[in-house]
């Protein structure tokens, strides 16, 4: 399932949660999360979750937001502090 890496580390960061210690509390080691945070690898559903519930928020809250088409492509959404300003990247 696809995470939102930097999102997750932010959230656990912000809540002031160190990673192993968080690790520990959500069941997976502490190089996965690591792994997860830096955006190489992806979660099982069933780790998202637990990360999420750590955090005490959704699944929803850590994955990337994307406006998919049934191509499978990856659009992410933009806005005006985005690189590509309020235009967005549009096909």
């Amino acid at each position: 399932m696809k995470a939102d890496g930097p999102r997750i580390r932010k959230q656990r960061e912000t809540s002031g949660q160190g990673l192993r210690r968080f690790a520990e509390a959500a069941g997976i080691s502490a190089s996965h999360l690591s792994r997860i945070e830096r955006g190489e690898t992806d979660p099982q559903p069933e780790a998202l979750a637990r990360i999420a519930t750590h955090l005490g928020c959704t699944i929803g809250d850590l994955t990337p937001e994307t406006i998919g088409d049934d191509s499978g492509n990856d659009h992410r959404r933009t806005g005006p502090d985005d690189d590509e300003g309020s235009r967005g990247a549009h096909p």
